[in-house]
């Protein structure tokens, strides 16, 4: 129960308002902020749309280019918007340590 109320934190600490803030566990990014929320609804919304165009008679052509194709096209800009709006993404494991200004001074 720790963790997550640690990890809750570390989302809500986000001044420089990103989108999407870097996983505690893993390289990837989690929503932060109701944008992220939105970018990921919305993105789940339209693959949802684009499967529902399938049926049990759909031609390999047409799973391509009704699916196939349309899901690739949406990941892509999928990634490019929480790269853009998150943190840059990094391989962690466990919660990001605190940088404190002036760690480095030997006062």
């Amino acid at each position: 129960m720790k963790l997550s109320k640690e990890y809750i934190e570390y989302l809500k600490d986000n001044p420089e308002g990103y989108w999407f803030k870097r996983k505690a566990f893993g390289w990837g990014w989690v929503p932060a902020t109701w944008q992220g929320f939105a970018t990921i609804a919305v993105f789940s919304a339209a693959v949802l749309l684009f499967a529902l165009t399938l049926d049990k008679n759909s031609s390999g052509r047409e799973v391509v280019f009704t699916f196939l194709l349309p899901f690739i096209f949406l990941t892509i800009i999928f990634f490019r918007i929480a790269y853009l709006k998150g943190e840059k993404p990094k391989w962690q494991w466990g919660m990001p340590k605190k940088e404190t200004q002036g760690s480095s001074d030997t006062n």
